[in-house]
């Protein structure tokens, strides 16, 4: 019954605004100049009004505590919105913009950069590595790499196509975290040589920036072999296929 009132949702959503949803989540936006700011702002608050009366009418419930709101753009253009620009009215509810939000476990922010979303990551496998020091003395190599996996390379590795034109220093933060995570593996001290053959010859890893290029390589590999979501698919069109080339 959930999966048809989503359905029925994003048919009526789509006629007025870009919509993405998902199991238990789902985010609207709309494309604008900022001259166009309060234009943007009437046709939000239309779209989720009506929303929310046709959720009542489905029996369901539109929860504006949990209703977010992100104004994101380059600086000057947020500069002129005047901090982190307009909020909401939905009926008796306002709802106020803030600085970021999280996105399917990506932190996006107001000016799209990705330092925030880097240095939570960071910090998460940091405080893991620590936990697992403790208890690595114990364990197996195998034991210990099952564990870096579960929980450090696996959130390095996750949606780090966001990453893929990522300025060295975004970069430099990630390899300093596999670098630890390398070095727990392996038992070498911090400020041993030969980490980087280690990594690459008994490890088998590949450093941040070919792991990034490795993922989008493979990402535009099946969306070519048309085995992507059609959302991506559509996206990458080979250059043969363009008018004029």
């Amino acid at each position: 019954m959930f999966i048809m009132y989503m359905a029925d949702l994003a048919d009526f959503a789509e006629c007025q605004v870009n919509l993405n949803s998902f199991a238990d989540d789902m985010q609207t936006y709309l494309h604008c100049l900022p001259s166009d700011i309060d234009r943007v702002v009437c046709q939000l608050e239309g779209c989720i009004i009506e929303i929310g009366h046709w959720m009542s009418a489905s029996c369901l419930k539109l929860n504006t505590d949990k209703t977010e709101l992100v104004w994101t753009g380059s600086r000057h253009n947020l500069g002129l919105l005047g901090g982190c620009g307009p909020s909401l009215q939905l009926g008796d509810d306002v709802i106020e913009p803030i600085d970021h939000v999280r996105l399917l476990g990506v932190t996006v922010v107001v000016d799209l950069g990705l330092d925030r979303h880097v240095s939570i990551v960071c910090k998460t496998c940091f405080f893991w590595l620590r936990k697992m020091r403790r208890v690595c003395r114990s364990l197996d190599t195998e034991s210990v790499k099952t564990l870096v996996h579960a929980f450090v390379t696996s959130r390095v590795d996750y949606c780090n196509l966001v990453l893929s034109s990522a300025p060295k220093k975004v970069m430099d933060k990630l390899q300093h975290v596999q670098n630890a995570a390398a070095r727990l593996v392996t038992g070498t001290q911090k400020y041993e040589h030969g980490l980087s053959s280690l990594m690459h010859d008994d490890l088998h890893w590949l450093v941040i920036p070919q792991r990034v290029q490795y993922k989008l390589a493979v990402t535009v590999h099946r969306c070519l072999q048309h085995r992507a979501p059609g959302y991506l698919a559509e996206y990458c069109v080979p250059v043969s296929e363009v008018p004029g080339r």
